[in-house]
């Protein structure tokens, strides 16, 4: 039997919460540590984020599946929806809330860890390479881990997962936000890693493209991918 609701909700909201909260804290610290060098900054913040992002899916995946994305969770919706597998629609909804409720406490208490005062963001990002590397970076993550599902190598999601996001802070221009949840938490943090409000809605938007590039290749690849929507991003507890 799956784990309860409440019990699934409180996993994503904990991880999402501290996946953000390693995001922006690791960039406070690296702030910290390596003024004026850039390059030392995003190579100190993407290191601890492939880290963090590993232990976390292994931490709370078997409750959840450590979804940690809504863009992740409408996926898991959308390809299992024929066969019946996976998360049902209004399941989605509140796995969003709790996404996005767990992204803004993570950034808050990255701030209270720091003793950094919170305030939102100004940090622009939007521009069109930006924008392009969102769609990129998200659709690349949805098929990786509905490859991973599908055949049968869920178990290595988790280093794969925090490998790929780690590789994708470099490759891409944006630095791979790849999640709304974690977007929207990132407001919440006038640092190295915030991002203004006015931005955000653009990030987002190319999320849901990405996502939905994403679909459109693994069910070029795998058909029947949507038959492993239980098993997203890490085999629940049976």
């Amino acid at each position: 039997m799956l784990p309860s609701i409440a019990r699934r909700l409180l996993a994503e909201f904990l991880g999402t919460g501290l996946l953000v909260a390693v995001v922006v804290g690791s960039g406070i610290a690296a702030q910290e540590l390596s003024p004026g060098d850039v390059g030392l900054q995003l190579l100190q913040n993407s290191t601890t984020t492939v880290l963090g992002l590993t232990a976390l899916i292994l931490l709370f995946g078997p409750v959840s599946g450590a979804h940690f994305n809504p863009v992740v969770s409408l996926a898991d919706w959308y390809l299992g929806r024929r066969s019946r597998k996976g998360l049902s629609l209004v399941q989605v909804g509140t796995y969003a809330v709790a996404q996005i409720s767990g992204g803004v406490a993570g950034a808050v208490l990255a701030n209270v860890m720091f003793e950094v005062n919170a305030a939102i963001s100004t940090k622009e990002r939007a521009t069109g390479g930006h924008l392009v590397a969102e769609v990129v970076a998200t659709a690349v993550l949805v098929a990786l881990i509905f490859a991973l599902v599908r055949t049968d190598r869920g178990a290595i999601a988790a280093p794969a997962v925090g490998a790929y996001i780690g590789a994708a802070y470099w490759f891409t221009s944006s630095t791979s936000f790849a999640n709304p949840a974690v977007t929207i938490g990132r407001i919440f943090s006038d640092t190295f890693t915030g991002i203004d409000p006015a931005s955000a809605p653009a990030f987002i938007g190319m999320q849901l493209l990405g996502l939905c590039v994403g679909v459109a290749v693994i069910l070029a690849l795998y058909p029947d991918a949507g038959e492993k929507a239980d098993d997203v991003v890490l085999p629940h507890l049976r």
